[in-house]
């Protein structure tokens, strides 16, 4: 015998799995702390100064 199913109560089992499965991509993409996005920036930061120091110019500016 088939199961009798409430379909308005499926669908709003589906809505809040849609929900918590968007919710949880949202914590991974967003769930970094201030303190932590202030610690990648500053790295990055610092990457970038590091770089920029070991660039050698090509146009001959700054060479005597």
């Amino acid at each position: 015998m088939a199961e009798i199913v409430n379909l308005r109560t499926r669908r709003k089992r589906q809505a809040r799995d849609a929900a918590a499965r968007e919710a949880a991509q949202n914590r991974v993409i967003h769930g970094r702390s201030r303190t932590e996005r202030d610690a990648a920036a500053a790295a990055e930061m610092l990457d970038a100064r590091r770089l920029d120091g070991h660039r050698l110019d090509r146009d001959g500016e700054g060479q005597e």
